[in-house]
């Protein structure tokens, strides 16, 4: 079984980050967090530190089911300034893989991606630019094809739960919401 990924950078956003794994595990999806660098203690935007179960250097592309990748700042730059992230980003989506991002994630990373296709996104607000020949909607979680895109922080939950039925199904994401009295 593959897994999927969520990665970490200095500055992400905590409240993404945890909330999105929470409910992955919880709905049975194999998700290990990796650190951009070569530690593993990785410290969010408002100083909340954890430990990743992985880094990139060891991450390969044939164990990749879904790339996730949340926000925060500086994280989301921090994330789009390695270019060894976005190689395994582009080949991994070429590959036919599936890729998630929220806040400023989809228009710092996502944005870097070679598409054939003209995709529909959501980003935070006052990103939008950064996301040339793409569709912008202001839904709080968009999914189009294989891309999934959440606006922030407060759809953390609800990002989480759709990339959840995207990768198992509809009815382990309801359990999951259910479990959580959402």
């Amino acid at each position: 079984m593959k897994r999927s990924f969520l990665f970490l950078a200095e500055g992400f956003e905590e409240m993404e980050a945890i909330a999105i794994v929470d409910v992955l595990r919880r709905g049975g999806v194999d998700i290990k967090t990796v650190s951009l660098s070569d530690k593993l203690s990785v410290t969010g935007a408002h100083g909340v530190s954890v430990e990743a179960d992985t880094v990139l250097h060891q991450v390969t592309k044939e164990d990749a089911a879904c790339l996730i990748f949340p926000g925060g700042l500086p994280g989301a730059q921090n994330l789009s300034d390695s270019p060894q992230l976005i190689r395994l980003l582009q080949d991994h989506f070429d590959r036919g893989g599936r890729v998630a991002a929220i806040c400023a994630a989809p228009a710092l990373v996502l944005s870097k991606l070679k598409t054939d296709r003209k995709y529909r996104m959501t980003t935070y607000p006052g990103f939008e630019k950064y996301l040339v020949n793409v569709d912008v909607v202001a839904d709080g979680v968009v999914v189009d094809g294989r891309i999934v895109t959440g606006k922030g922080p407060a759809f953390a939950l609800d990002f989480g739960l759709t990339v959840l039925r995207e990768l198992e199904s509809q009815k382990a994401a309801d359990e999951v919401a259910q479990g959580m009295l959402r």
